[in-house]
Formats: structure tokens, C-alpha cells, sequence
């Protein structure tokens, strides 16, 4: 099984799909968006972006909320050749500033409400734009910006595709930022294809009868798989939410009767947050079949009392930007709780040593991965490429122990590990540990040297809403059920902890907090 060497993803979407062109691929805030009005669009966009002179291969920032016209927008590139730069709708103007000087973006497809921002950024830099094509503006738009309906209006679709190959540039993510700078992701066409059979299809067994609801935003490698290249791969409904991922606004889209989802994907933080909210719909309002989750590993306690709730399996995964998405996953059937579960077929997967060699079942070693949704590269940055592309193996960062059963369990980033009384401490089994007890809402540990130099663990948590726990309280709960040396030493209440956009913890701007103490 390989994608044609020839292939522009886009047009391979369209062509499996023609046979749909009334059913409804896209349902949004404002509306429905139909298969063929979907190609339709997409092509209009083509032929839009040519006539404004981008070519072929150059770069398109794309920074758009989740609503119908995003999916039009990346599609739209990938069908003239043009490589979307799809980014974080949340950030600021220095960080964009920043990805439309390294992508050196010629131009900006862009929601009407991030408008401001974006001009923010452009005034920041030398760098110009040769076209923008702006979603519902706000009023009259400056002088060589468009209004992306009215350009789509006046373009006559594109007759064919861009002539793509497999390998070709298709799309840029940027890194999330968990560990500081982003860096710009080099994805191909062909990547997409792969994602959508080895996980879409083959784990999650996405049909064209399921309707796909992602909490995680497009921009999202995550994202991208769930609300886009899965359900368009086999012809399902997807529902795209603008506004932030709250549990009311989630609910307020699992409780709709008309487009109900049936698959849902979210992350740890979410599904926790959810949990914990009194808004909580019952299982019989809701027609979920199925739960995913990835970005963090997924705490059995969060797993258990969802599926004791609604009756259905979280199947949590461990995916990455560099490899796109999921490639280690719990599957329907073969669900472990605790666990990242197997390797997806099509992927190998070791765990190796400080030594380099493989670790023995039982022993923690640093994840690397084999695997035909590997990036090409992080732009502009030889250094990060060669040291997490290696030959055939990408290095994920992150640290797992394989059991004697062959699951896999996460034990925290490489840079998390702590070494505390020569002995190595997860900070996850130390976190997932703590969020068992009924008043912990979150938590986040890390390692603070004390008075002698020595490492000690510290626990950052945060209490659910009327709950009440004390230090002395939650360390005693730690002891009886972990290895005493693993208790955290420091435990701090806040309020929140800081996330990146896509809900996955900060722990190096708790380092950087407590160092600054």
C-alpha cells in the first residue's frame, strides 16, 4: 500500500468524494458546506491565488479560525501547488512577525477578527505580502487586500491540479512551542495520504456514516487528521467550532441534534476540564461512539470515569508535527488505560538508551520512530533537523517503557526526567498519581534543586472548583501509591497552569518561574 507517485492531495480528496457532492462535508456556526461546494471553492481559490501572481511551491500564510472557509483555504492551496503555512490563531503579533519573515510567506489568507494582528506583525518587519484574501472582514479593508468570498466569487475554478509528486512540499505546521522556540515543519502531499490509511482508517475506523467533532483546532497536526483528512478520506460530516474549546462549547456541539458527533477529539486537559464541569451532559443526550485523545498521555482515572459515563472508549495516542499524527496508539478492541497502547502498523517504533542501543521491556528508554509520515525537514534549521531526523528514525523526544505484553507507557519528555537520588522520576506517573485524588483538578511536576544542589520534585496543581486539598494531604497520597522517593518534596496551588494553545503543559515556563525565584 503507497500513495501514486503523483499526487496532489487535494484532487485525490475531490475524486473520492464526487460520488457525495450533496452530502454535507462541513457544518460550522453560519452554516453548511457540501462536497461539491467544497471542491468548488477550493478550486475558485486556486485560480485566485494564481491571478494574484503566487506561484507554484511559494508559501501562503494561513491563519484562520475553525470555521467552513478554513478547510477551503488549505485545500484551495494544495490544489494550485502552493504551500499553506497553517498557524496558531492565538499567538502575537512578534510571533507572527517572526513566521511570515521565516516562511517568507507571499501571502496571507486570514479571518477577518486575527486581521488586526496580522498587521500588527507586518509592521514589525520588512517583509510584504503581494496579495491577502481576508474571511469576513470587520469593515472596509486596506489597499491590496481582498475579501476572500469576493475573490472566490469572481475566480472561475481552476480547471486541474497543480502536478504534484508524493514527495513534494505540501504544507508547513509549526511546533507547538512546549520547549521553547517554534520551528517551521516541512510536510508533503503525501503524508496526509498516509495518516489517513495507516491511522484514519486501519485504528480509528472512520466511516463516511460518522460525524467528526475535533476540540484540537486545524492548525493542529492533531487537528488536521481529525477534522480534515480523515472524515474527507472516507466522506464523513465534520463540525468546526470557532470559539475556544470550553467544556460548554463543547457540549453545546455534542448535544446538537442535527450534526451530534459521534467521534470526538480532544486532548487530557480537556477531557479532565470536562469531567469536572457540572454542565456535563448525561449519556443519552449525546451519540458518541468514540473518544480520542492525544497531545499528552491520557491519565486512566480521566479514561475510566469517561467511559463509565458515556459508555465508550477514549483511545489515546502519542502523534507528533514531525510525524504528523498518530503512530502509537490504544485501538477499539484493545484498549489498555494507562498506556499508549501498540504501534500503528506501518510504524516501527524503539526505545533507546543513553548508549544508543535498545532498552529491555520494563526499562525507560527515549522513543524513536519509523515511518512513512515523517517531515522532510524543519525549515531553515540544519541543526534541529539532523539531530531529530536521523536516517530513517525520528527522534520524538520522549521517553516510554515498553511492558513484557508490548504496550507502551509514557514516562514524560526527555527533558522532564528527573534524576532524584540517582534514581530516574516520571513527572507523569508523579502527575497522574496526584489528578487520582478527587479534589486535583491538574497538576504539573517538575525538578527544583534544594539548598545542597540536590534535585527534588515539585508539584504545581491545580484544585477542581469548591474543592479543597492540603500539601501534607496530597503528598501522603502520593506515598501510598507510588515508591516513597517519588512523592513530591514542593507542592504549589495555583490557578492555572500555562498551556500552549493546544492544551499541552508548559513545564519549562514552570523551570523558568521557579528559577527566577
Amino acid at each position: 500500500m503507497t500513495p501514486p507517485s503523483r499526487l496532489n492531495f487535494a484532487e485525490h480528496l475531490f475524486t473520492l468524494n464526487r460520488g457525495r457532492a450533496g452530502r454535507i462535508a462541513y457544518v460550522d456556526d453560519r452554516g453548511t458546506l457540501s462536497y461539491a461546494q467544497l471542491e468548488e471553492r477550493s478550486r475558485r481559490l486556486a485560480a485566485a491565488l494564481a491571478a494574484a501572481g503566487i506561484r507554484r511551491e511559494e508559501r501562503v500564510l494561513l491563519l484562520m479560525l475553525d470555521t467552513n472557509d478554513w478547510p477551503v483555504a488549505f485545500l484551495g492551496c494544495l490544489y494550485a501547488g502552493v504551500v499553506p503555512v497553517a498557524v496558531n490563531t492565538l499567538l502575537t503579533a512578534d510571533d507572527y512577525a517572526y513566521m511570515l519573515e521565516h516562511s517568507r510567506a507571499q501571502a496571507a489568507l486570514v479571518s477577518g477578527a486575527l486581521l488586526p494582528t496580522l498587521q500588527a506583525a507586518m509592521e514589525k518587519g520588512p517583509h510584504e505580502l503581494r496579495a491577502a484574501f481576508v474571511a469576513d472582514p470587520a469593515g472596509d479593508l486596506p489597499d491590496g487586500m481582498q475579501d476572500f468570498a469576493q475573490a472566490l466569487g469572481a475566480a472561475a475554478p481552476q480547471a486541474a491540479p497543480a502536478p504534484t509528486a508524493a514527495d513534494d512540499p505540501g504544507f508547513w505546521l509549526y511546533s507547538s512551542g512546549s520547549t521553547g522556540k517554534p520551528k517551521g515543519t516541512v510536510h508533503t502531499h503525501g503524508n496526509l495520504w498516509w495518516t489517513a490509511e495507516l491511522f484514519g482508517k486501519a485504528v480509528l475506523g472512520i466511516t463516511e456514516d460518522d460525524v467528526c467533532f475535533s476540540a484540537a483546532k486545524l492548525y493542529f497536526a492533531y487537528g488536521l487528521g481529525n477534522a480534515l483528512t480523515f472524515p474527507l478520506s472516507v466522506g464523513a460530516k465534520v463540525v468546526l467550532m470557532a470559539e475556544r474549546p470550553t467544556p460548554d462549547a463543547v457540549f453545546k456541539r455534542w448535544t446538537n441534534t442535527e450534526h451530534a458527533p459521534t467521534v470526538f477529539f480532544g486532548a487530557p486537559t480537556g477531557y479532565a476540564g470536562m469531567l469536572a464541569s457540572p454542565a456535563l451532559p448525561p449519556r443519552e443526550a449525546v451519540r458518541l461512539r468514540m473518544g480520542s485523545s492525544a497531545g499528552e498521555a491520557l491519565p486512566a482515572e480521566i479514561a475510566q470515569r469517561f467511559k463509565a459515563h458515556y459508555g465508550c472508549d477514549i483511545i489515546d495516542g502519542i502523534g507528533s508535527t514531525e510525524m504528523l499524527h498518530v503512530f502509537l496508539s490504544n485501538r477499539p478492541g484493545d484498549v489498555r488505560y494507562g498506556t499508549t497502547g501498540k504501534p500503528v502498523a506501518g510504524y516501527e517504533i524503539e526505545l533507546r538508551g543513553e548508549d544508543g542501543r535498545p532498552v529491555a521491556d520494563g526499562e525507560v528508554g527515549d522513543l524513536y520512530i519509523q515511518g512513512p509520515s515523517s517531515a522532510l525537514m524543519y525549515w531553515g534549521n540544519r541543526e534541529k533537523t539532523r539531530e531529530t531526523f536521523q536516517g530513517a528514525w525520528t527522534k520524538s523526544g520522549d521517553k516510554y517503557v515498553r511492558d513484557a505484553d508490548g504496550y507502551y507507557t509514557y514516562a514524560g519528555r526527555s527533558d522532564d526526567m528527573l534524576k532524584v537520588s540517582g534514581i530516574y522520576v516520571s513527572p507523569f506517573e508523579v502527575e497522574a498519581t496526584l489528578m487520582q485524588h478527587p479534589a486535583v483538578l491538574e497538576a504539573a511536576v517538575i525538578g527544583t534543586p534544594d539548598a545542597e544542589g540536590l534535585t527534588k520534585t515539585k508539584a504545581f496543581v491545580v484544585l477542581k472548583a469548591g474543592r479543597q486539598a492540603t500539601d501534607a494531604e496530597l503528598k501522603a497520597f502520593v506515598k501510598e501509591r507510588l515508591a516513597p522517593y517519588k512523592y513530591p518534596r514542593i507542592i504549589e496551588f495555583l490557578d492555572e497552569l500555562p498551556k500552549t494553545a493546544t492544551g499541552k503543559i508548559q513545564r519549562f515556563r514552570l523551570r523558568e518561574k521557579e528559577a527566577a525565584q
